[in-house]
């Protein structure tokens, strides 16, 4: 099988036939199927365009060979704003095919995503209630948006998401998460966090509540346990990098709530079907994206 963009798009719209049931419609079906619409939203994130006017403009003059029918601007907006559910589908479809969803390690993190940058926009956002305030210690800095909580395997691949206002605590949010999704961390697992997740009560949640170990780098106030474990968090880590530096995290352009959950999905189903193809095709480096990225 070849490492191409183009084989990417064809085994991701076959999988999603084949694994994920269409979505009923009402009236005449569109010209542009479900499956094909995440296959033209994830070659948007891999080939680098955050702007939809642009990403269409270039996908009617460039890819005419991939899909039989090519929306406009507004049209593609629309249907992509409301594919949350089924990006989300998708993302657990995937994850359950590669080896790395049977290890015994989960990585937790959050990280910043930001929606606005003045405060004239705050104040007009459709966000606002939604999203707020918070500050990111990685890098220094506040900002105003969302938190996305993210579990994935050891190579990057995701498993379960969610975004959160920032204003939440990170335990808080996270025991809420897989709580919900439980089923997806399984008894003697061991969970891979940072220290921002250190504290009795989650790690109580984590050991009773789900038989899972948590596994995170020791406070200076406590007693050794697991030392400063960098190298470990270095992976989830660079994930993030992935996510915000390749794939334009930061810059998904979401002016909705619903418009930021589909957004911040598709960055994630760019990752997974590339980690999910790079596996099938027996790549050296699961999370890389170099042949999918022209």
């Amino acid at each position: 099988m070849k490492t191409n963009l183009d084989a990417l798009l064809a085994a991701l719209y076959v999988f999603i036939v084949d694994h994920v049931a269409p979505c009923r419609r009402i009236g005449r079906p569109p010209k542009l199927t479900d499956a094909e619409l995440l296959c033209l939203a994830v070659a948007q994130v891999l080939l680098g365009f955050p702007s939809a006017r642009h990403w269409i403009r270039f996908a009617h003059a460039r890819l005419p060979h991939l899909f039989r029918y090519l929306p406009q601007q507004s049209a593609y907006n629309k249907r992509l704003n409301a594919a949350g559910p089924l990006i989300s589908l998708v993302l657990e479809a995937l994850a359950r095919q590669v080896p790395t969803w049977h290890d015994n390690l989960r990585l937790i993190d959050s990280t910043p995503v930001p929606c606005a940058a003045s405060r004239e926009t705050v104040k007009r956002s459709e966000l606002n209630g939604h999203a707020g305030y918070g500050f990111c210690r990685s890098h220094s800095r506040f900002f105003w948006g969302f938190r996305l909580y993210l579990v994935t395997t050891a190579e990057g691949m995701p498993v379960r998401w969610c975004l959160a206002n920032p204003k939440l605590g990170e335990r808080e949010v996270m025991t809420a998460l897989l709580e919900r999704d439980h089923h997806l961390v399984r008894a003697g697992q061991v969970v891979l966090a940072d220290k921002g997740f250190a504290g009795k009560e989650f790690e109580t949640f984590l050991t009773e509540r789900l038989g899972a170990h948590l596994v995170r780098p020791d406070r200076k106030d406590e007693p050794d346990r697991h030392g400063r474990l960098a190298r470990s968090r270095q992976w989830i880590e660079a994930v993030f990098d992935t996510l915000k530096g390749q794939l334009s995290l930061e810059q998904h352009g979401g002016r909705t709530p619903a418009g930021v959950f589909a957004r911040t999905g598709q960055r994630l189903l760019a990752l997974a079907a590339a980690i999910w193809h790079n596996w099938t095709t027996n790549a050296p480096v699961k999370r890389s994206l170099i042949a999918y990225d022209h």
